[in-house]
């Protein structure tokens, strides 16, 4: 059985996966699905956000570790939780079987005002000036999903205000994620194990060319979904893990 660990980004949980973990066993019926929170997020709300990739590496080995789940292990990870699963198969490549990105952006292959569009930075330093749980989920939605305030899924809004509420993501620990994110740097060199780069054509936060330029780099896979936004598996789950499937199959 393989275990696929699936990796979040800024500020998101296991929650905010939705339906797509069990969308994924259905694709990999020999997988098993682990969805763990990062430090400051989650069920991991009270503890400290780490400044730097590296040290959210070193806390996701531990934790699986600590759940009895050895290696090798492979990556499902979306926007920030990309450079956790680039750093991870850099540093440890003897754990990581196979590596699937889903629009990430990562210095040196994109500039700054392309990993995170300009556009959005006025509507984003406000709500970091303002705050408020509801404004603030309102803000992510439209920017990671293609449907935003039309998303089909009418209780979405609501359970994201729930989960907010239960484990909430401190504005200290949101600057530190976000600065560790700022600050990271991947390989020139790709990392020694299969690579999928998954990205949606529709992205209003990060600009997609993010991914096809770290594909091209590292001569990598790479699928571009036509229209769905930054949070590919909310969009479109079952391409996500069909994608994926049809990937590790012709391995």
């Amino acid at each position: 059985m393989s275990t696929w660990i699936l990796l979040r980004g800024l500020m998101r949980e296991q929650r905010h996966w939705g339906r797509f973990p069990q969308q994924l066993a259905q694709a990999l019926p020999d997988a098993r699905i682990v969805t763990p929170d990062l430090p400051g997020n989650g069920q991991r709300h009270h503890m400290r956000s780490a400044n730097a990739v590296a040290q959210m590496v070193e806390f996701c080995r531990q934790d699986l570790l600590e759940r009895g789940m050895a290696p090798p292990y492979r990556l499902l990870a979306l926007s920030l939780g990309g450079m956790v699963a680039v750093e991870w198969a850099s540093r440890y490549p003897q754990e990581v079987e196979r590596c699937v990105l889903i629009n990430t952006s990562m210095r040196p292959f994109s500039r700054f005002y392309e990993r995170l569009r300009w556009p959005n930075y006025p509507a984003i330093l406000g709500q970091l000036l303002r705050g408020g749980i509801e404004r603030q989920e309102r803000l992510i939605l439209r920017l990671t999903s293609r449907d935003g305030a039309t998303h089909p899924d009418a209780g979405l809004l609501t359970r994201w205000f729930a989960f907010q509420r239960e484990f909430p993501v401190s504005r200290p620990n949101a600057l530190r994620q976000l600065w560790s994110a700022a600050r990271f740097r991947a390989p020139t060199a790709r990392p020694a194990v299969p690579l999928l780069v998954l990205a949606g054509a529709g992205d209003r936060l990060v600009d997609h060319r993010c991914s096809l330029r770290l594909a091209a780099a590292w001569h990598t896979a790479c699928e571009v979904h036509p229209d769905a936004g930054h949070d590919l598996p909310l969009d479109d789950g079952e391409w996500v893990a069909a994608a994926v499937a049809r990937w590790q199959n012709q391995a």
